[in-house]
This record gives structure tokens, C-alpha cells and sequence, in this order.
């Protein structure tokens, strides 16, 4: 089959000059005729003899190539040389015709690797695959099956060339593929009944093979070509396929790694995100970025920073009475409730908190004290708007008093090795947690200290009256009060404003010792706001200093006993 196409007598006797000569120096030498007679060709040397000369066939795997016509001897003997010529030449140009395909099988592959070098996706993998096999062997159709064991499914990534097969049957049907290409083996298919029975292939499908894609031992698919031409597929056919799917398989399988690495970094870098934006919730990324850093995990033992900022403490007026009347869980969510509406304002106006203490919060504001007092301001805002919704549930009001303070502080990172800590540590957190707690004491709504008073720019927008000096508790030095009256939580601050002078006087003559007149134009005020409890307080202290005498080493300041 092969040897009547690709030779001949003519070829080896016409393009051979030697073997010319040879034949014709046998001829002269044994004195004799000798005719070559190609099967196509006709005669290639010598010329037709007589018919009563000896005829031998020349015949190389039973195909007859042509005939030696002569003496009976010289015939046979010229036959057999040719026939040994004819065999060489054959086996030379058969190895050339494999050395030619194997090289261009080589080629075939190289060019494949050099493609799948070009993407990580595994179905782009699987379409450079199947164009390729497409391309290398000659079908009308073809598709690529993948497994995806998360999915417990059949895919099929990519298809090419006609419409032959059935993908929703043959997603459907997989067991039946487990029995064929999707087990591992590889093979040409004889008996498509099957396929065609179940409708998975369409019933003009012919010729198939399959090569199974395999990654140490696992399959994750399989490359199936079809053909409308019966007996399309031979051998050589079925190792290509199977060399492409080894290629391609080992290619997917390292684009599944890939793509699971990726997705694990990604995974990690979204739970470390998440780690850090709630670690932001318990350390405020102020506080950090105060200390230097970018993020907690910048921080270490020991780090910290001293800064002059404004201390704001607020707490739930008679919170224990508030709290006899509900359950621990009620009194949870009314906690988190109240510090839900609180926060956002402190965070609004650049403050930072610091720390939530039950009923009470403790924030920071680094710019200035004015932040600071418009927080407040809005923290009692928020406090009445909850208190109009608390009395539609016939639920009794809720009242807080904020205290601050201006000085220096230390921001930094105390503990141990194995447990930190975001510390404050200063003589302004104390002072400002004793200020918020005199709003009780007074009935203030918002207190402040004459040294956050001196920092607060452009402090004539606010009303402002003067509570004089305290001593607090444990303190050598005494400071000066400020009432904040802007609040107006009550709907009198119009008239509370319009006395701010009055009172001020009041106070000053209380800290002079002049007890009397002090009361006096404290009654006054009265007449006028008699709502003003911190008015009272005064004119009880002054009544008990009349009837008493005022403490010893009386300088003016009030002394407080508790904290």
C-alpha cells in the first residue's frame, strides 16, 4: 500500500545513472537481453523482446511494481537485485517520512507549550487545547470535559466545529462518561450505539476518539474529537490527542493551583482586613495614628506620644435608678442604644473615643477644645431627640452631664509582651472624669474647666457663666468652673443667658465671703429662672456659710470631698 504510491522502477532506474550502466555492462558482459518494464511507465530500460524470453515480477509486499523480462537466470538474478534496491529505498524514505513526523510532532507540541504558557485560566487552557487538536487531526467536531469535584459537575469549558454532540445529555449522562474517557483511559471508539442511544451524540457520528486529561494519577477530563467519516482515527491520532491532554491537563492543574493560591492570599488578606477594621473598633485608628503609626500592627510595647488635648467624659444621670427598672438585658441595650447615638457625634466632630465605660464614655479630641464643646452640644442634642421618642413609649427621660478638661497627655502602649493595652495616662483624664461627675452636683448640663475655656477661639458664640473655684478631691490646686449654657435642654436659655452677668457677680461675692449679698442676688435670679438649681446650690452653700462661717483657710474654692 505504501510502496505503489510513493516508488516505482522508473524512479530508481531513471534518477539512478549508475544503476543504468550497471544493467547495461550486465547485459554486454553476459552477452544477453535484458527488458525492465514498469507496471505504470512501461519500459524504464532495454526494449520489448521476443515473447518466448523468461518474465519475473517484481513484487514487494504483495503489490506487483513491474517486470524483468530475459533469460530465464539473468531475469531472476536482475529481479532480485531490484527488489533488494526497491526495500532500501523504501526503508530509507520510511525513516526520513518518521523522522519527518516526528519533527513536526515536536513542533506540533513545542508550539502547543508555548500557548498554554500564555494563560492561567483554565477553560482559556482548555480552548487553546481543543483548537490545537482540532487543527493537528481532522474532525467535524469536538469538545473538552472537565470535573469539577467542588461543583460535583460536568463542565464543558469548550467546543469547536459542528454540533455533534449533546452537552445538556452529556452533562446529564456523566456517569456513563466515567465509563470512558472521564476513568482515565484513552482510546479510539468502535461502538458508538451507546452515545447515540442516550442522545449525547448526534446518530451521523461515524469515528471517535477520546484522550483522558490526567494529573498524577486523577482525571479531570477528557478531549473527545468526532468525525462524520467512518475509520477517521488511527494510532498516531490517538498519541497527539494524548500528548495534548497531558499538556493541557498539567496546565490546568497548575492554573486551579494558582487560581487557589490567589484565592487564599485573597481570603487571608480579607480576614487580616477585616481583623484590622475591627481592631479599629476597640483601638480607635486615631489613638494610633497619634502614636506615629499607620496600623496596629505597627504598635509595640513601650511606644507613646505627649500630646495637649481636650479630656470629654459624659455620664447617664441616675443611671442606677434607670437600671433597678429593667433587666440586664434591657439595661444592655439601653446602653448600647444611648452610646449608639452618642458616638457618631464625637466622631463628627474629629474626637476619638477613648474608652466606653458602661454608662459612661471617655473621648479625646487632639484639635482643640472646641471640637470638643460642639461634640457636647450635639451629644445633647441627640439626648433630647431620644428622650422625645423615649416619651412616646411612656419611658422616663434620660438626662447625661458631660465634663472636659484641657492639659497634657500621654498616649501609649502599656502592658507585656503577651497582653497590650492602648493607655491613657495623665492628670487630665482624672481631672475632666471629677468635672463631668460635679454636673451633678450643679445640675449642669456641661462643664468645663477655665483652662479649656482659654483655648476655645472665638469662645463669645457660646454662653458661658462662671462657677468659681473647686478644690477636687486629692488636688492641691484649685480650678475654675464653666457652665455651657448653650445646650438650652430645658427651653430657657434665652433667659438664663440674659442673667449670666448677674450670676457671675453672685459668685464672686460668694467667693469673697459675702454670703449675704451673694444670696440675695442669687434670689433675684431666681424670681426671674426658677428653674436654675445651680442658682439654689449656691444659696444653700452661702446659707450654711452664714449660719456656720465658711470652712477653714476659706479661699473662695469650693472643696469636694468625693470624686
Amino acid at each position: 500500500m505504501f510502496f505503489m504510491t510513493q516508488f516505482s522502477l522508473k524512479s530508481i532506474i531513471g534518477k539512478r545513472s549508475d544503476l543504468r550502466d550497471w544493467l547495461q555492462s550486465w547485459c554486454d558482459i553476459s552477452d544477453t537481453e535484458i527488458a525492465v518494464e514498469d507496471i505504470r511507465k512501461g519500459y524504464v530500460f532495454g526494449t520489448p523482446i521476443a515473447a518466448d524470453h523468461h518474465t519475473v515480477s517484481i513484487e514487494i509486499e504483495n503489490e506487483t511494481l513491474g517486470f524483468i523480462h530475459g533469460q530465464d537466470k539473468n531475469a531472476a538474478i536482475i529481479a532480485g537485485l531490484l527488489t533488494i534496491i526497491l526495500k532500501k529505498d523504501a526503508e530509507r524514505k520510511n525513516l526520513g517520512a518518521e523522522v519527518l513526523n516526528l519533527y513536526q510532532e515536536l513542533n506540533v507540541i513545542y508550539n502547543f507549550s508555548e500557548r498554554l504558557s500564555e494563560t492561567i485560566d483554565p477553560d482559556a487552557i482548555s480552548r487553546v487545547a481543543l483548537e490545537q487538536a482540532m487543527h493537528s487531526i481532522t474532525s467535524d467536531s469536538g469538545v473538552v470535559l472537565l470535573w469539577d469535584a467542588g461543583l460535583k459537575q460536568l463542565l464543558i469549558p469548550a467546543k469547536s466545529g459542528e454540533s455533534l454532540f449533546n452537552e445538556v445529555e452529556l452533562a446529564a449522562k456523566s456517569e456513563l462518561l466515567f465509563k470512558i474517557g472521564l476513568s482515565g483511559q484513552s482510546e479510539i471508539l468502535s461502538d458508538l450505539s451507546v452515545l447515540k442511544e442516550k442522545g449525547m451524540i448526534n446518530h451521523e457520528i461515524e469515528s471517535m476518539v477520546y484522550a483522558a486529561m490526567k494529573v498524577k494519577q486523577r482525571t479531570l477530563g477528557a478531549i473527545i474529537l468526532a468525525d462524520r467519516v467512518k475509520d477517521n482515527y488511527s494510532a498516531a491520532h490517538l498519541k497527539l490527542l494524548v500528548t495534548l491532554a497531558l499538556q493541557s491537563s498539567s496546565a490546568i492543574e497548575s492554573a486551579l493551583l494558582y487560581e487557589k493560591n490567589i484565592r487564599e492570599v485573597q481570603e487571608r488578606e480579607e480576614a487580616m482586613l477585616k481583623i484590622h477594621e475591627v481592631t479599629k473598633k476597640f483601638v480607635p485608628s486615631e489613638f494610633i495614628l497619634s502614636l506615629g503609626k499607620e496600623t496596629l500592627t505597627d504598635v509595640k510595647l513601650g511606644d507613646q506620644v505627649k500630646k495637649i488635648v481636650t479630656v470629654l467624659f459624659t455620664d447617664i444621670r441616675d443611671f442606677t435608678s434607670l437600671s433597678e427598672m429593667m433587666t440586664p438585658e434591657e439595661n444592655f441595650r439601653f446602653v448600647s442604644a444611648f452610646n449608639e447615638r452618642l458616638g457618631p457625634v464625637i466622631r463628627s466632630n474629629h474626637g476619638f473615643i477613648n474608652q466606653y465605660l458602661g454608662d459612661s464614655i471617655m473621648a479625646i479630641f487632639p484639635r482643640n477644645p472646641d471640637d470638643a464643646l460642639q461634640a457636647a452640644l450635639g451629644m445633647q442634642k441627640a439626648i433630647t431627640k431620644l428622650n422625645v421618642e423615649r416619651k412616646e413609649l411612656d419611658l422616663p427621660a434620660v438626662r447625661a452631664g458631660i465634663g472636659m478638661h484641657t492639659g497634657p497627655l500621654i498616649m501609649g502602649i502599656t502592658g507585656d509582651e503577651n497582653r497590650l493595652d492602648a493607655a491613657t495616662i495623665s492628670d487630665t483624664v482624672n481631672t475632666a472624669a471629677r468635672i463631668e461627675s460635679l454636673t451633678k452636683y450643679y445640675h449642669a448640663d456641661i462643664l468645663l474647666s477655665e483652662d479649656t475655656l482659654l483655648y476655645i477661639p472665638g469662645s463669645s458664640k457660646f454662653q458661658f457663666r462662671n462657677l468659681g473655684k473647686v478644690l477636687l478631691k486629692g488636688k492641691n490646686n484649685s480650678l475654675v468652673l464653666v457652665e455651657c449654657l448653650n445646650s438650652d435642654v430645658y427651653g430657657l436659655q434665652s433667659v438664663r443667658a440674659g442673667l449670666i452677668t448677674q450670676f457671675d457677680d453672685a459668685v464672686r461675692l460668694f467667693q469673697d465671703s459675702k454670703f449675704d449679698k451673694a444670696i440675695h442676688l442669687l434670689q433675684t435670679i431666681l424670681e426671674q429662672d426658677p428653674e436654675d438649681q445651680c442658682a439654689k446650690v449656691f444659696i444653700e452653700k452661702a446659707e450654711l456659710y452664714l449660719l456656720n462661717g465658711p470652712p477653714a483657710n476659706w479661699t473662695g474654692a469650693e472643696k469636694m470631698l468625693s470624686k
